[in-house]
Protein backbone atom coordinates (compact mmCIF):
# COMPACT_ATOMS: atom_id res chain seq x y z
CA UNK A 1 0.00 0.00 0.00
CA UNK A 2 1.36 3.73 -0.75
CA UNK A 3 2.80 5.66 2.14
CA UNK A 4 -0.40 7.46 3.90
CA UNK A 5 -0.47 11.29 3.57
CA UNK A 6 -0.02 13.01 7.16
CA UNK A 7 -2.75 14.73 8.60
CA UNK A 8 -2.45 18.09 9.67
CA UNK A 9 -3.88 19.09 13.09
CA UNK A 10 -5.43 21.67 11.39
CA UNK A 11 -7.24 19.83 8.54
CA UNK A 12 -10.59 18.01 9.22
CA UNK A 13 -11.53 15.20 6.93
CA UNK A 14 -14.47 14.99 4.43
CA UNK A 15 -16.41 11.78 3.81
CA UNK A 16 -14.66 10.46 0.98
CA UNK A 17 -11.06 11.37 3.00
CA UNK A 18 -12.93 8.79 6.00
CA UNK A 19 -13.90 6.79 3.25
CA UNK A 20 -11.18 6.33 1.42
CA UNK A 21 -8.97 5.50 4.84
CA UNK A 22 -11.68 2.69 5.09
CA UNK A 23 -10.78 1.11 2.43
CA UNK A 24 -6.90 1.22 2.71
CA UNK A 25 -6.85 -0.39 6.19
CA UNK A 26 -9.60 -3.05 5.39
CA UNK A 27 -8.01 -4.09 2.34
CA UNK A 28 -4.57 -4.03 4.08
CA UNK A 29 -6.12 -5.78 7.03
CA UNK A 30 -7.38 -8.60 4.79
CA UNK A 31 -4.97 -10.06 3.69
CA UNK A 32 -3.92 -12.77 5.52
CA UNK A 33 -2.55 -10.89 8.72
CA UNK A 34 -2.74 -11.87 12.57
CA UNK A 35 -3.47 -10.18 15.30
CA UNK A 36 0.16 -8.95 16.11
CA UNK A 37 0.58 -7.32 12.34
CA UNK A 38 -2.95 -5.90 12.63
CA UNK A 39 -2.09 -4.31 15.48
CA UNK A 40 0.95 -2.91 14.31
CA UNK A 41 -1.72 -1.21 11.44
CA UNK A 42 -4.28 -0.22 14.13
CA UNK A 43 -0.98 1.63 15.65
CA UNK A 44 0.26 3.38 12.25
CA UNK A 45 -3.20 4.53 11.63
CA UNK A 46 -3.82 5.78 15.21
CA UNK A 47 -0.64 8.03 14.77
CA UNK A 48 -1.39 9.39 11.33
CA UNK A 49 -5.35 10.09 13.16
CA UNK A 50 -4.11 11.15 16.26
CA UNK A 51 -4.96 14.84 15.20
CA UNK A 52 -8.06 14.38 14.05
CA UNK A 53 -11.43 15.04 15.48
CA UNK A 54 -12.76 12.25 17.86
CA UNK A 55 -16.12 12.14 15.35
CA UNK A 56 -14.23 11.48 12.51
CA UNK A 57 -12.16 8.97 14.06
CA UNK A 58 -15.51 7.72 15.02
CA UNK A 59 -16.29 7.18 11.30
CA UNK A 60 -13.27 5.93 10.44
CA UNK A 61 -14.01 3.46 13.32
CA UNK A 62 -17.52 2.16 12.45
CA UNK A 63 -16.71 1.77 8.76
CA UNK A 64 -13.95 -0.33 9.37
CA UNK A 65 -15.54 -2.51 12.25
CA UNK A 66 -18.61 -2.50 10.21
CA UNK A 67 -17.05 -4.03 7.27
CA UNK A 68 -18.14 -7.67 6.35
CA UNK A 69 -14.69 -8.57 5.33
CA UNK A 70 -13.36 -7.33 8.70
CA UNK A 71 -16.06 -9.74 10.28
CA UNK A 72 -15.42 -12.81 8.14
CA UNK A 73 -11.64 -12.31 9.38
CA UNK A 74 -12.93 -11.86 12.89
CA UNK A 75 -10.92 -8.60 12.92
CA UNK A 76 -13.78 -5.64 14.14
CA UNK A 77 -11.57 -5.00 17.12
CA UNK A 78 -9.15 -2.99 15.15
CA UNK A 79 -11.97 -0.26 14.40
CA UNK A 80 -13.09 -0.45 18.56
CA UNK A 81 -9.33 -0.48 19.51
CA UNK A 82 -8.88 2.66 17.23
CA UNK A 83 -11.88 4.44 19.19
CA UNK A 84 -10.30 3.34 22.41
CA UNK A 85 -6.92 4.77 21.78
CA UNK A 86 -7.72 8.17 20.68
CA UNK A 87 -8.79 10.44 23.48
CA UNK A 88 -11.44 12.16 21.69
CA UNK A 89 -13.13 9.54 19.81
CA UNK A 90 -13.54 7.92 23.51
CA UNK A 91 -15.31 11.48 24.67
CA UNK A 92 -17.46 11.68 21.24
CA UNK A 93 -19.45 8.66 22.45
CA UNK A 94 -22.29 8.40 23.50
CA UNK A 95 -25.54 5.63 23.93
CA UNK A 96 -26.24 5.94 20.27
CA UNK A 97 -22.88 5.47 19.27
CA UNK A 98 -22.01 2.59 21.32
CA UNK A 99 -24.86 0.93 20.62
CA UNK A 100 -24.57 1.52 16.78
CA UNK A 101 -21.09 -0.26 16.95
CA UNK A 102 -22.37 -2.91 18.38
CA UNK A 103 -24.43 -4.26 15.59
CA UNK A 104 -23.76 -7.42 14.16
CA UNK A 105 -21.69 -9.03 17.10
CA UNK A 106 -22.27 -12.77 17.32
CA UNK A 107 -19.05 -14.11 18.66
CA UNK A 108 -17.69 -14.02 22.06
CA UNK A 109 -14.51 -12.32 20.52
CA UNK A 110 -16.39 -9.78 18.78
CA UNK A 111 -18.61 -9.08 21.75
CA UNK A 112 -15.34 -9.16 24.25
CA UNK A 113 -13.25 -6.54 22.38
CA UNK A 114 -16.21 -4.43 21.75
CA UNK A 115 -17.19 -4.62 25.44
CA UNK A 116 -13.62 -3.43 26.43
CA UNK A 117 -12.80 -0.88 23.79
CA UNK A 118 -15.71 0.73 23.72
CA UNK A 119 -18.98 -0.10 25.71
CA UNK A 120 -16.62 -0.48 29.08
CA UNK A 121 -14.87 2.51 28.24
CA UNK A 122 -17.81 4.18 27.80
CA UNK A 123 -19.29 3.29 31.05
CA UNK A 124 -16.18 3.68 32.94
CA UNK A 125 -15.88 7.80 32.22
CA UNK A 126 -19.72 8.01 32.61
CA UNK A 127 -20.81 8.59 28.65
CA UNK A 128 -23.39 5.92 29.29
CA UNK A 129 -25.55 5.84 32.21
CA UNK A 130 -26.01 2.61 34.48
CA UNK A 131 -29.65 2.08 33.67
CA UNK A 132 -28.12 1.60 29.86
CA UNK A 133 -26.21 -1.38 31.03
CA UNK A 134 -29.16 -2.90 33.45
CA UNK A 135 -31.23 -2.93 30.23
CA UNK A 136 -28.88 -5.02 28.18
CA UNK A 137 -29.45 -7.34 30.87
CA UNK A 138 -32.95 -7.93 29.87
CA UNK A 139 -32.01 -8.38 26.33
CA UNK A 140 -33.19 -11.63 24.21
CA UNK A 141 -29.62 -11.12 22.44
CA UNK A 142 -27.56 -13.20 24.64
CA UNK A 143 -24.47 -11.29 23.17
CA UNK A 144 -26.02 -7.96 24.82
CA UNK A 145 -26.33 -9.69 27.83
CA UNK A 146 -23.07 -11.03 27.74
CA UNK A 147 -21.84 -7.41 26.97
CA UNK A 148 -23.35 -6.05 30.25
CA UNK A 149 -20.91 -8.34 32.19
CA UNK A 150 -18.00 -7.78 29.93
CA UNK A 151 -18.26 -4.46 30.50
CA UNK A 152 -17.75 -4.68 34.44
CA UNK A 153 -14.18 -6.02 33.60
CA UNK A 154 -13.32 -2.26 32.34
CA UNK A 155 -14.51 -0.83 36.06
CA UNK A 156 -11.95 -3.66 37.99
CA UNK A 157 -9.22 -3.67 35.46
CA UNK A 158 -6.34 -1.32 36.05
CA UNK A 159 -4.76 -1.37 32.87
CA UNK A 160 -7.95 0.00 31.46
CA UNK A 161 -8.58 2.45 33.55
CA UNK A 162 -10.16 0.73 36.86
CA UNK A 163 -10.19 1.04 40.06
CA UNK A 164 -12.59 -1.61 41.20
CA UNK A 165 -16.56 -1.42 41.38
CA UNK A 166 -18.63 -3.86 43.61
CA UNK A 167 -21.20 -1.75 43.52
CA UNK A 168 -22.00 -1.76 39.58
CA UNK A 169 -20.24 -5.23 39.10
CA UNK A 170 -22.74 -6.76 41.44
CA UNK A 171 -25.64 -5.05 40.24
CA UNK A 172 -25.53 -6.22 36.74
CA UNK A 173 -24.37 -9.83 37.77
CA UNK A 174 -27.18 -10.40 40.03
CA UNK A 175 -29.38 -9.63 37.53
CA UNK A 176 -27.82 -12.17 35.09
CA UNK A 177 -27.93 -14.78 37.93
CA UNK A 178 -30.43 -17.18 36.77
CA UNK A 179 -29.15 -16.71 32.88
CA UNK A 180 -27.87 -20.18 31.80
CA UNK A 181 -26.78 -19.01 28.16
CA UNK A 182 -23.06 -20.96 28.18
CA UNK A 183 -21.23 -17.39 26.77
CA UNK A 184 -23.19 -15.67 29.50
CA UNK A 185 -22.39 -18.03 32.26
CA UNK A 186 -18.37 -17.68 31.36
CA UNK A 187 -18.46 -13.44 31.38
CA UNK A 188 -20.49 -14.08 34.74
CA UNK A 189 -17.59 -15.92 35.79
CA UNK A 190 -15.25 -13.09 34.59
CA UNK A 191 -16.60 -10.50 36.00
CA UNK A 192 -16.77 -12.15 39.60
CA UNK A 193 -13.02 -12.82 38.78
CA UNK A 194 -11.59 -9.45 37.82
CA UNK A 195 -13.50 -7.90 41.55
CA UNK A 196 -11.78 -10.46 43.73
CA UNK A 197 -8.54 -8.40 43.78
CA UNK A 198 -10.84 -5.50 44.89
CA UNK A 199 -13.31 -7.03 47.54
CA UNK A 200 -13.19 -10.30 48.13
CA UNK A 201 -15.19 -10.52 50.96
CA UNK A 202 -18.34 -9.02 48.55
CA UNK A 203 -17.41 -11.89 45.76
CA UNK A 204 -17.37 -14.61 48.60
CA UNK A 205 -21.03 -13.29 49.89
CA UNK A 206 -22.25 -13.21 47.09
CA UNK A 207 -21.69 -16.85 45.78
CA UNK A 208 -22.41 -17.35 49.23
CA UNK A 209 -25.88 -15.50 48.74
CA UNK A 210 -26.55 -17.00 45.29
CA UNK A 211 -25.19 -20.45 45.54
CA UNK A 212 -28.49 -22.02 44.94
CA UNK A 213 -28.64 -20.52 41.57
CA UNK A 214 -25.70 -19.71 40.10
CA UNK A 215 -23.93 -22.35 37.54
CA UNK A 216 -21.38 -24.56 38.55
CA UNK A 217 -18.84 -23.17 36.44
CA UNK A 218 -19.43 -19.87 38.13
CA UNK A 219 -18.69 -20.92 41.55
CA UNK A 220 -16.00 -23.53 40.78
CA UNK A 221 -13.90 -20.95 38.60
CA UNK A 222 -14.78 -17.87 40.93
CA UNK A 223 -13.95 -19.92 44.38
CA UNK A 224 -10.44 -21.26 42.47
CA UNK A 225 -9.41 -17.60 42.28
CA UNK A 226 -10.47 -16.98 45.80
CA UNK A 227 -8.38 -19.48 46.88
CA UNK A 228 -5.37 -19.88 44.41
CA UNK A 229 -5.40 -16.45 42.71
CA UNK A 230 -6.11 -18.08 39.14
CA UNK A 231 -8.61 -19.28 37.54
CA UNK A 232 -8.38 -22.89 37.07
CA UNK A 233 -6.25 -24.41 39.67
Amino acid sequence: MAKARAISSRERLSKAERDRIVHDTVAELTGGWGVPAARTVRRRLSARLKSVSGADVLAIAGGISRSPAMKARRARWVGWELINKHPDAVAALDLEAVEALSAGNSTWDEVDGYAIYVSGAAWLRGLIRDADVRAWTRSDDLWRRRAALVSTVVLNTKVHGGGGDTKRTLDIAKRLVDDREDMVVKAMSWALRCLVPWDRAAVEDFLAEHEARLAARVKRETRTKLRTGKKNA
